[in-house]
């Protein structure tokens, strides 16, 4: 029974390096792997930027609340 999990991970070894190595010598890939990390970057510019905006909005309600409550 060892002797299987032995061979099943030496051959899981080997599928990964044979998928690892094709995928990093791939051109296509390379170009699919820049243009998503591109677009990630992209995505999380807008959120941050979102965050703010939000932030400010929230900030501005509380401060209008508040000095309606002072009168």
């Amino acid at each position: 029974m060892a002797g299987g999990n032995f061979m099943g991970r030496v051959m899981q070894y080997l599928v990964n390096e044979l998928v690892v190595n094709g995928l990093a010598n791939s051109p296509a890939f390379q170009r699919f792997a820049v243009r998503t990390s591109k677009r990630m970057e992209e995505v999380a510019n807008i959120a941050a930027q979102k965050k703010k905006e939000i932030a400010e909005k929230v900030k501005d309600l509380s401060e209008e609340l508040e000095s309606r409550r002072g009168h």
